[in-house]
């Protein structure tokens, strides 16, 4: 039984039966009532799953960043668009405030708009952990590993986070450099921040230096004014250093001007390291050296994972992507 067999019983066209299943307006009250009593006396139920494939398959792919102003995600949006649009998807991009829990935001997204799949630029795991279980569509994380999360609609993206910090600093400590405070970030369990953070330590203990929270590293967001008022308190309470690295480059604009500031030079009076390469890196003065996350790369992987778990029904995967140190100016030989 269908909607055709409906509106033969009640006299009505299929047209009038389909805004009446679908609570749409444009129906009088008398067609109305009429066509209800006939699904009623004929046990018709709609099925109300494949109107929402239906709605869903037409539907843009949600994308959802973490954070206004971050270059990073930036970089990564324009790639993730391009490479969605190739193959006619479509997609509508909702920008979220650091102190926003993105999945209960998608979770409200999905309900209202249904969207067909999700991608989330940033991102806190234990928000994922809590809560992504309300998730229907397919999603991919970007810059964040989901492998331990364990949810067969969520795949991921990223570089090894640990492994590119070890590598920022162990290049810091082959240049001489001893004493290298830290800005950026924060120390919360698997945050991108608190990985950095791991590989940061693991390089000076390589080199017998324990790091000291209190007094060589100071949190901040990851934008350009965080990384600016974290330097300064960082500058100001440890007189010493000889090298800041920062966990993302924003944070690093922001501590190049801290430093500048202060009467001081970049890489003369200090060395300064960045992480993520985003577009501006090579433009600031001097270059920043840091460690490269193949934006593009990032995006195309992402759409892949994306396209494969819709058309193919392709299981969670959860890929690395390769890092590379992009040395520079703004890091000198002690």
């Amino acid at each position: 039984m269908d909607i055709r067999d409906i509106a033969a019983k009640s006299g009505y066209g299929v047209g009038t039966v389909s805004r009446v299943i679908n609570d749409q307006p444009n129906v009088s009250d008398r067609a109305r009532e009429r066509i209800l009593a006939v699904m009623a006396e004929l046990g018709y139920e709609p099925n109300s799953n494949a109107r929402y494939l239906k709605m869903r398959s037409q539907t843009p792919v949600a994308v959802f960043v973490m954070g206004v102003g971050n270059r990073m995600f930036d970089d990564i949006l324009g790639p993730l668009q391009a490479a969605l649009a190739r193959e006619d998807e479509q997609i509508v991009v909702t920008y979220l405030n650091g102190d926003v829990d993105e999945v209960r935001a998608a979770i409200d997204y999905q309900q209202a708009r249904h969207p067909k799949g999700m991608v989330f630029l940033g991102g806190e795991l234990e928000s994922f952990r809590a809560s992504f279980h309300e998730i229907e569509t397919p999603s991919v994380l970007v810059t964040a590993d989901a492998s331990q999360l364990g949810f067969a609609n969520l795949s991921s993206v990223t570089i090894d986070n640990v492994a590119a910090a070890r590598s920022a600093v162990g290049h810091l400590l082959e240049r001489g450099h001893r004493r290298i405070g830290i800005v950026g970030g924060n120390r919360a369990s698997g945050q991108i921040g608190e990985l950095r953070l791991r590989g940061a330590e693991q390089a000076l203990r390589e080199h017998g230096i324990e790091l000291d929270y209190e007094r060589d590293f100071e949190p901040c967001d990851f934008i350009e004014v965080g990384g600016y008022e974290a330097t300064t308190c960082l500058l100001e309470r440890t007189g010493d250093l000889t090298a800041v690295f920062a966990l993302g480059d924003v944070v690093a604009f922001g501590a190049l001007r801290a430093i500048v500031d202060r009467g001081l030079s970049v890489p003369g009076d200090i060395s300064l390291i960045g992480f993520d390469d985003t577009a501006f890196s090579q433009y600031a003065v001097p270059r920043i050296t840091t460690i490269r996350q193949d934006a593009a790369r990032l995006a195309e992987r992402a759409a892949k994972l994306l396209l494969s778990a819709l058309r193919d029904g392709s299981p969670a995967t959860h890929e690395l992507v390769d890092f590379e140190l992009v040395e520079r100016e703004s890091v000198c030989s002690l």
